[in-house]
């Protein structure tokens, strides 16, 4: 009798890295229409592996002995459909070349490669809204589980399985074609699909609340689904390596964003030895790569804002003229508040915190940010240059008010505590 630990192990291994390939092939197989099915097959044909290796034995390719029951599976439901003589030829090529008794791959890496592109533009089509996009993606690209997703973004179960049911239902109500579109519509997708890998990478790199700020297991889906994408001929565009860069550079810095107890780091404050140069080197690569064709997208903006991070040896030698610089062109494609927000940072480490203040206040629509902790954080931290401590503790406990995870509400009442008194904060300092 197999060791029941190592058959769970295995199988948890299957779900989370090879469960997505499988159901995308499944997809392309049966029918955009039956993705809800390809993920129950899927799921069923995993669970009888947990009841039956224990006693069978581990089979010698488990990922085609889970992909040959899943089709069976399928199958068996599809049979009593009428959808079925539609699909009975190209069914019937499918059993054709998995006929043999052995188990081999059933479909080589370049068809899976596709397949999984074809469910990442299903996924990003635009009659799905984008907070269903990224759920979508997490769902059936990913392999996360419903639980897990309704833990990337601190809410029910119930509401993200509702959000996967409606998502579901715009793909079959507007006849999605399960396909990597060619032409023009290539060009207005690919801008969802590259949307969406940023939102999901975003989510990972800074988690909108909850107890932790880093969520690697996001960033790490996110550049691995932009890197199959820039692989391919369809997503080889400019953009998307300039995407790519950005998400390689920002990765990079990852593990030194936090100390030991999870507690938020400044840049200036991270230890740059644990900076992973080997990452940095690869988003060095993306980023000469996006200068084909000349044109330049946000992304490669703002991938050259990371890289001037990414390549500074410490916080003092960075290269703040030349952010500025970015940020400036940056402004032109998103003024928006948080971008001008960002600038004006760095209008502070060029020309001084007294002018960085100035260009706080300046920021269109700054009445938006009015609910953004870092616009207090960041007019703290300019107070804080100019030695006005009392006017940095306010701000600072404006953004501890806002601030909602556990590792931002810390890092704000450090610099609390670094800017007031300490017969002070017994009586006034927030709790953390």
């Amino acid at each position: 009798m197999q060791e029941p630990t190592g058959v769970s192990q295995l199988v948890e291994h299957l779900f989370r890295h090879e469960s997505a390939k499988m159901i995308a092939t499944l997809t392309r197989i049966f029918g955009i229409e039956h993705l809800s099915l390809a993920e129950d097959v899927v799921q069923e044909a995993l669970s009888r592996a947990l009841e039956t290796w224990p006693y069978r034995g581990i089979p010698e390719k488990p990922s085609a002995w889970i992909m040959r029951a899943s089709r069976n599976l399928a199958l068996d439901v599809i049979r009593r459909q009428k959808s079925f003589r539609a699909k009975e030829a190209e069914i019937a090529q499918l059993m054709e070349r998995d006929g043999s008794a052995d188990e081999t791959a059933t479909f080589s890496e370049h068809e899976i490669a596709d397949d999984r592109l074809r469910m990442m533009f299903v996924c990003c089509h635009p009659v799905i809204p984008s907070e269903a996009q990224v759920a979508l993606a997490l769902k059936t690209l990913c392999g996360f589980s419903v639980a897990e997703i309704s833990h990337a973004f601190l809410t029910t179960e119930a509401a993200i399985a509702k959000r996967l049911t409606r998502a579901k239902q715009k793909i079959q109500e507007a006849h999605v074609p399960f396909e990597i579109p060619a032409g023009d519509e290539l060009a207005r997708r690919l801008d969802s699909v590259l949307q969406s890998l940023y939102l999901l990478f975003n989510e990972g790199y800074k988690a909108s609340s909850g107890e932790k700020l880093v969520r690697r297991e996001l960033c790490e889906e996110a550049i691995r689904l932009t890197e199959l994408l820039a692989q391919h001929p369809a997503g080889n565009h400019p953009k998307t390596h300039a995407l790519l860069a950005l998400m390689l550079f920002n990765a990079a810095r990852l593990a030194a964003r936090e100390d030991d107890r999870g507690n938020l780091l400044r840049l200036e404050e991270q230890d740059r030895t644990r900076w992973d140069q080997a990452m940095i080197a690869r988003g060095m690569s993306h980023l000469s790569e996006s200068a084909a064709g000349g044109v330049v997208s946000e992304y490669h903006l703002q991938a050259g804002i990371a890289a001037c991070h990414a390549t500074a040896k410490d916080y003092q030698s960075t290269d703040w003229a030349r952010i500025l610089s970015l940020y400036d062109r940056l402004m032109e494609f998103d003024d928006s508040p948080v971008v001008a927000l960002n600038r004006a940072v760095a209008v502070a480490n060029v020309h001084g915190a007294k002018t960085g203040l100035e260009a706080v206040r300046a920021v269109r629509d700054g009445k938006k940010l009015d609910s953004y902790y870092l616009f207090y954080a960041v007019i703290g931290e300019l107070e804080m240059r100019l030695n006005n401590r009392e006017a940095a503790a306010q701000e600072f406990r404006k953004a501890f008010e806002l601030a909602e995870t556990k590792s931002e509400r810390a890092f704000l009442l450090k610099r609390l505590r670094d800017c007031e008194p300490i017969s002070e904060l017994s009586s006034n300092s927030p709790s953390a």
